[in-house]
């Protein structure tokens, strides 16, 4: 199957029609292309905003950004000089090269290990590892990531961070609902106080809704997610990411980012795998493996809202 590189992107097309592009800038995701088993018509499964810079000056507004080592702001005392959401996404990657390519699947790989711009705000050694893999229906991402550090040290010399797939799923947000979450904890971050934002509360609905700012963290929310709406869906399954994060600005947020197009919170739902509350702790030698699968639904599915 073939795959098209530049200096800037990576596109990996597979023999049905369905394709992926990735940007070695940040190593985002910024266009899955996919049938149905129901219509053989290509769809962009996810949202990009028309505002947003692909030219490398500031982290893509779309796609499948992802966050490492720190999520939101830094809190974790290696992270302070870092800005929110750390390095990993506003970074040029290295091109590791086509990984798989068969009559089922490409994959390739993107490498990141410490720059000198990084080593000037983040002192620990680390090497990440980023395989993409576009299948005929399905889109795979892993982060691998290893504690390069050589320290004998007793305790060890811990890698310690956070991660998460940033997925902006195209979608009517008016109608999308996600699930299963409900009787799982979360931390709503739209709260006005802090002390709002920290207390745990727990999901009733059995399908979640973006009709209103939504900015939640659910806590060893299970890995498995269907994000579902008329006519159409997604399902995820992550592996070794605890927690989910689901979010839309909506319009009173939306209109305040800058790089977010004119009525784009209708378009899309964030629902992002990762493990963000707490952090991985990573001994010296080993590597770390976070991984999502985004499954195109073919059949029409409805969770409830209630």
């Amino acid at each position: 199957m073939p795959v098209q590189t530049t200096e800037r992107h990576a596109i990996l097309t597979h023999p049905n029609g369905s394709s992926v592009e990735v940007l070695l800038y940040g190593a985002s995701v910024i266009s899955w292309v996919s049938a149905t088993k129901r219509s053989p018509e290509l769809s962009e499964r996810l949202f990009v905003s028309k505002s947003t810079a692909l030219n490398g000056s500031k982290p893509v507004r779309g796609g499948i950004p992802f966050i490492f080592p720190c999520f939101g702001a830094p809190s974790h005392p290696d992270h302070m000089r870092l800005s929110q959401h750390g390095f990993a996404r506003n970074t040029v990657w290295k091109w590791g090269g086509i990984t798989t390519d068969d009559n089922t699947s490409v994959s390739v790989k993107l490498t990141l290990e410490p720059t000198d711009a990084i080593k000037a705000v983040y002192e620990r050694p680390f090497k990440l590892t980023y395989i993409v893999t576009l299948f005929e229906y399905d889109l795979k991402t892993e982060l691998h990531v290893e504690n390069s550090s050589a320290s004998s040290l007793f305790p060890p010399d811990a890698l310690e961070f956070q991660a998460l797939f940033h997925n902006y799923i195209r979608s009517p947000a008016i109608d999308v609902l996600v699930g299963p979450l409900k009787s799982r904890t979360f931390y709503d971050k739209t709260e006005a106080t802090e002390e709002g934002k920290s207390t745990p509360k727990v999901e009733t609905r059995s399908g979640v809704d973006v009709k209103k700012f939504t900015d939640s963290v659910y806590e060893n929310a299970g890995g498995k997610y269907e994000v579902t709406w008329p006519g159409g869906g997604l399902d995820i399954e992550a592996k070794n990411l605890k927690d989910v994060v689901v979010w839309n600005p909506q319009a009173d947020a939306g209109a305040k980012i800058g790089d977010m197009e004119a009525g784009g919170w209708e378009r899309f739902v964030c629902v992002e795998p990762g493990t963000v509350k707490g952090f991985v702790k990573l001994e010296p030698g080993k590597t770390w493996i976070g991984e999502q699968t985004l499954s195109v639904v073919h059949e029409e599915r409805r969770l409830t809202s209630l």
